[in-house]
């Protein structure tokens, strides 16, 4: 779906996508295990955690049962987090595992 016009529309797409990132972040998961749970594409995945997809009701419950929230909980205003490019180093990811 293309991002709408609406401003307030692009900010609540932000506050979601940066609510999905920080309880992927929270419950260790990759992107790519996120979008498995969920079902979706990892490239669907991350555009969404960028803010650039207008999701449907229904892709909004798949990403809050894949990270066992409620749906509003995606939806909270909230500070975004800070996107960094690439993947971390492969020592931090599985220190952050055990």
């Amino acid at each position: 779906m293309p991002a709408p016009a609406n401003r307030r529309a692009r900010e609540v797409m932000q506050q979601l996508g940066g609510n999905v990132q920080r309880l992927r972040r929270i419950k260790r998961l990759t992107q790519q295990e996120l979008a498995e749970l969920a079902g979706l594409d990892l490239s669907y995945t991350q555009r969404v955690e960028r803010g650039q997809v207008n999701v449907t009701l229904g892709t909004l419950v798949t990403f809050a049962d894949a990270l066992k929230v409620s749906p509003g909980a995606l939806l909270k205003v909230g500070k975004a987090p800070v996107i960094r490019r690439g993947r971390p180093p492969e020592n931090v990811r599985i220190a952050k595992r055990r």
